[in-house]
Parts: C-alpha cells; structure tokens; sequence
C-alpha cells in the first residue's frame, strides 16, 4: 500500500470517505437532508481543502468552522456524529494508504473534529445564557 502521494489519493480518498458516510443511516441524513450536498461539487472542495492540509497547495478559502456552525444551528453535530464521521475517515485511510502523510491525514481529521465540536459547544452555551 501507498501514501497519500497528490491530489489524485485525496480524490480516492475523499470519495471512498463519502460512500461511507452516505451508506451510514446514522450519519448520512446530515447529507442528504440537512444540507442536501451535491457530491460531484463537494469532492473537489474537500480535495482542495485536504490539499492544502497535507501539502500546503493554498487554494481553500472557506471558513469551515461557520460552515460547521451552520450545519450545527439546523441539526446540531453531536460529539456521536463526529465518532462516526472520524471512524469512516480513519477507515477509508487506513482501507486505501500507509505513510506518513496517511498518519498526518488522521492526526489532522482529529483535530478538526476536535476543534469544530468545542466550537459548536461554545456557541451553544452562548446561545443559552
């Protein structure tokens, strides 16, 4: 098995992810109902965004976390969610690419999914008070 070598692993990567996430009834209605993503559109955003992380390509504008902040005020991201979301990540890594940029792939998605719930959890005490 290979590392995550270019762009072309992320798309491998990213599309095995969401065949995972979207087969996953558990997970999968944040997809398809809550933000109704048009995959063949998503993928390359992911693509880009994973670029950057892992070979500091640039190209990623967006703010994730007010994307996930927003995803969050429809249906809130439960820390369960993120487990799956983690879980099928790891998986479809470990299913598909060995090395280092396979481990800093990982490292990253967790603390991602570690940063966005803290902020969502945040913005949910505010919202209380």
């Amino acid at each position: 098995m290979k590392d995550i070598l270019n762009t072309d692993d992320l798309y491998l990567l990213v599309d095995e992810f969401y065949k995972k996430l979207l087969a996953d009834k558990s997970i999968s209605y944040i997809f398809t109902d809550v933000i109704k993503i048009k995959l063949d559109e998503h993928l390359p955003i992911l693509v880009t965004f994973w670029s950057q992380s892992i070979f500091n390509t640039g190209g990623y504008f967006n703010n994730l976390t007010q994307i996930h902040l927003n995803v969050s005020e429809k249906e809130y991201l439960t820390p369960e969610l993120f487990l799956i979301w983690l879980g099928h990540f790891n998986a479809s890594v470990d299913e598909n690419f060995l090395g280092l940029n396979a481990e800093k792939i990982k490292t990253q998605a967790l603390s991602l999914a570690t940063v966005m719930q803290i902020k969502i959890n945040l913005k949910r005490k505010k919202g209380d008070n």
